[in-house]
C-alpha cells in the first residue's frame, strides 16, 4: 500500500481551534521581538551610553529562536498540506494568512539588520562576553552583508506585501494548472510524465506527445507566469543593488563566482563524454527495436530522442530486472533501510523511523503537485517527504534522495533554528550521497544486461544533474538577460530553451525530438526566492561523489565524520566547509575528480551495449 503522511505530530488541522492557538503563539513571539527592537531604537536615539548592545543581542537571539521555529514550521506546514490538495480553498487561504504574518516578521528582521549594522563595531564585545554564541559569527556577518542589498524599510515592506499578489500568485497559478492537467482518460500530468520510464517505446512517445500538447495548450498562461515572475525579480534586484540575479543566487548559496566558474567549466569539459553516452544509448535502442523514433540513433542523426532519455536498456522480455519490474512501496522501504544501515546504523534507524512514523506521502493523485520534496519542521525536529511513487526503480532512488535531506536535518538537532537554513548547494550534498549509497550497491550486485541497466540508471540521473542542469542554467541566465530588456512570450521561452539544449546536449540529442517546453514543466523557474535552482544540484552531485569516495576509502568510521560535517552546513560558506573536508572547490580539478567516476561508467556501458 502506498502511504499518505500523518501530520498529527506537527500541527492541528488548519481549520481548528488548536491551529488558531499556534498562530496566537506565533503572534505573541513577534510581539516580544518588536518590543525588543523598539526598546533598542529608543535607547540608541535617546540614551546611547545606556544601550548594552551585547546583552540586548543575546536576548534578541534567544527570543528569535522560538519565533523562527514557529515561523519556518508554519510556512512548511502551509505548503505541504496545499501541495497535495492544490484546489482546497482553506489551504490556499491559510497560505495567504501565513504569508501575511510573515510580512511582520520580515519587517522585524529588517529592523534587526539595521540595529546590527549600526552596532557592527561592538560585535567583538558580544562574542567576548558571550562565547557560547561564537557559532553565530558567520550568520551575523551574513546578515550585515545582506543589509547592503536592501532597499529602505518602507520599500522592502511594500515589496513583500505586493509579492503576495504578484510573484507568489503567479507561482501558485502555475502549480495549480500543472497539478490539474490530465488527458482525456483522466491520466494526470504527473502520471503522463512518469511514462518516460516505461519499457514500452510507444507509451513513452505517446505520453511525450501528450505532455507537449498539454503544455502548448496552456503556453500563454505559463509564459505570462514566467515573464512576470522574472520581470519582478529583475526590478527588485536592480533596486537592491545586485549586479544580476546570479549574484543574488550565489550569495544565497554561500558560494563564490570562482567556484561556480570552476564547476561549470568542468561540466562543459565533460560534455563530449556525455554526448557519447546519449548516442550509444540511442544506437542500442535502435538496433534492438526499442525506440519509436524514426530518426534517433540513425546514421543521419545519432542523438537520442528526448522521450528515450529514461528508457530502460534491456533487450530481453523479462520483467524482474531492476528497471523493468515494478517495486512495491514495502520493497522500496526495506531496501532503503538496509542500504542506509550498511553505511551507519544511525542512518538506517532514522530511515526506519521516517517510514514507521508516517512521514511520507507517496501516493499519486489528482490535485497533488509533481516531483518530490522534503520539508523540515523545527518545532519538533521532524520531516515530511512527498513523492509520487509509481513503482519504478527511479522512484526508489527519489525516495532515498529525499530521505537523505531529512537525515541531514536530523543531524542539526539541538542547534538554534538560525542554523537550519543551510544553502541549496550543501543541502543537495546529503541527498546525493544517500542515493549514491543505493545506486552503487545495486551496480555491485548486477552483472551482464542487469549491470548495463543499472549503470544506465546512474548515468541517467547524473546526466540530468550535470547536462540537463547545465541547460537549465544556460536557459535561466539567458532569460534574465533578455527579460531585463523586454517582455518575453512563449515563443521566446521556447527559443531560449532550444538554444540551451543545443549548447548542453548538442548532437547527443536528436535534432527533431527535443523538449522546447521544459521551461513550462520545471517548477523551480516559477519560485520568487529560488533563482538558479540548478547549479546547486551539480555541486551536490559532485561533492557527494567526493564524500562517497572518502567513505569507500575509510569504511564505517567515516559515518561519524559525515554526520558532523552535515551538522555544520548552516554555519559557514561552501568554500570553508569543503576546505575542512580537504577539497579545493575553486579548482576545476576537484570537480573533474567527481566526474571521472561517471566517465568510467560511460566507457563500461558502451562496451556492455556493444
Amino acid at each position: 500500500m502506498i502511504p499518505r503522511w500523518n501530520l498529527d505530530s506537527i500541527f492541528p488541522p488548519v481549520q481548528s481551534a488548536g491551529y488558531d492557538k499556534v498562530i496566537a503563539e506565533y503572534v505573541s513571539g513577534m510581539d516580544n521581538l518588536e518590543n525588543l527592537v523598539t526598546s533598542a531604537k529608543k535607547l540608541m536615539k535617546n540614551a546611547p551610553a545606556n544601550f548594552d548592545f551585547p546583552m540586548w543581542l543575546k536576548g534578541f537571539l534567544e527570543a528569535e529562536d522560538a519565533t523562527l521555529r514557529l515561523s519556518s514550521s508554519l510556512n512548511a506546514f502551509a505548503y505541504i498540506v496545499y501541495s497535495v490538495d492544490t484546489t482546497n480553498t482553506d489551504f490556499l487561504n491559510n497560505i495567504s494568512r501565513i504569508d501575511e504574518l510573515g510580512l511582520r516578521l520580515e519587517k522585524i528582521g529588517l529592523d534587526f539588520q539595521s540595529i546590527l549594522v549600526m552596532n557592527e563595531a561592538r560585535l567583538p564585545q558580544f562574542f567576548e562576553r558571550f562565547p557560547e554564541f561564537a557559532q553565530y559569527e558567520f550568520i551575523l556577518g551574513e546578515e550585515i552583508a545582506d543589509a547592503r542589498h536592501k532597499m529602505t524599510a518602507a520599500e522592502e515592506n511594500l515589496a513583500s506585501d505586493m509579492q503576495r499578489t504578484g510573484g507568489n500568485a503567479w507561482d501558485r497559478l502555475h502549480e495549480q494548472i500543472i497539478s490539474n492537467l490530465s488527458d482525456g482518460n483522466g491520466k494526470t500530468f504527473n502520471e503522463i510524465r512518469n511514462d518516460a520510464y516505461s519499457a514500452d517505446k510507444n507509451v513513452r512517445r505517446s505520453s511525450y506527445e501528450k505532455e507537449i500538447s498539454l503544455l502548448k495548450r496552456n503556453e500563454i498562461a505559463f509564459a505570462a507566469c514566467l515573464n512576470n515572475l522574472k520581470g519582478e525579480t529583475v526590478a527588485l534586484n536592480k533596486r537592491r543593488k545586485w549586479g544580476d540575479a546570479l549574484d543574488r543566487a550565489l550569495f544565497s548559496s554561500r558560494m563564490g563566482r570562482k567556484t561556480l566558474e570552476a564547476l561549470v567549466g568542468a561540466i562543459e569539459d565533460s560534455l563530449p563524454s556525455w554526448r557519447d553516452y546519449f548516442r550509444a544509448k540511442a544506437s542500442f535502442l535502435r538496433k534492438n527495436g526499442m525506440t519509436a523514433s524514426e530518426k534517433a540513433g540513425t546514421e543521419s542523426d545519432g542523438g537520442i530522442a528526448f522521450y528515450d532519455l529514461f528508457a530502460p536498456m534491456t533487450a530481453s522480455e523479462k520483467n524482474d530486472s531492476v528497471l523493468s519490474r515494478k517495486w512495491t512501496f514495502a520493497e522500496a522501504r526495506d531496501y532503503i533501510i538496509e542500504r542506509y544501515s550498511s553505511f551507519s546504523e544511525e542512518m538506517g534507524a532514522f530511515a526506519k523511523k521516517a517510514f514507521d512514523s508516517g512521514w511520507i506521502d507517496a501516493e499519486c493523485r489528482e490535485g497533488k503537485v509533481g516531483g518530490a520534496y522534503d520539508e523540515d519542521f523545527a518545532v519538533n525536529h521532524e520531516s515530511r517527504i512527498m513523492t509520487n511513487f509509481t513503482g519504478a526503480f527511479s522512484d526508489v532512488i527519489t525516495l532515498a534522495h529525499e530521505l537523505g535531506h531529512a537525515y541531514h536535518f536530523s543531524c542539526m538537532k539541538g542547534k538554534p533554528c538560525a542554523f537550519f537554513s543551510y544553502p541549496m548547494t550543501l543541502a543537495e550534498t546529503a541527498s546525493t550521497f544517500a542515493e549514491t549509497i543505493v545506486k552503487q550497491d545495486m551496480i555491485a550486485r548486477c552483472s551482464g544486461a542487469d549491470r548495463m541497466q543499472i549503470l544506465d540508471l546512474d548515468l541517467q540521473d547524473a546526466s540530468q544533474v550535470l547536462v540537463d542542469i547545465l541547460s537549465r542554467f544556460y536557459f535561466e541566465r539567458s532569460v534574465f538577460e533578455e527579460r531585463s530588456k523586454s517582455e518575453l512570450n512563449s515563443a521566446d521561452f521556447c527559443r531560449l530553451m532550444r538554444d540551451a539544449q543545443e549548447k548542453s546536449y548538442g548532437d547527443g540529442l536528436c535534432r527533431d525530438e527535443r523538449h522546447e517546453y521544459m521551461w513550462a514543466v520545471k517548477s523551480h523557474y516559477y519560485s520568487t526566492g529560488l533563482d538558479f535552482y540548478n547549479f546547486p544540484y551539480a555541486f551536490g552531485q559532485l561533492f557527494g561523489a567526493g564524500l562517497y569516495a572518502l567513505y569507500k576509502k575509510e569504511g564505517k568510521s567515516f559515518a561519524g565524520r559525515y554526520a558532523e560535517l552535515l551538522s555544520r552546513t548552516g554555519s559557514m560558506s561552501c568554500e570553508e566547509l569543503c576546505r575542512e573536508a580537504g577539497f579545493d572547490i575553486e579548482s576545476k580539478e576537484f570537480w573533474r575528480s567527481g566526474i571521472d567516476m561517471y566517465v568510467k561508467e560511460i566507457v563500461e556501458l558502451k562496451k556492455l551495449a556493444r
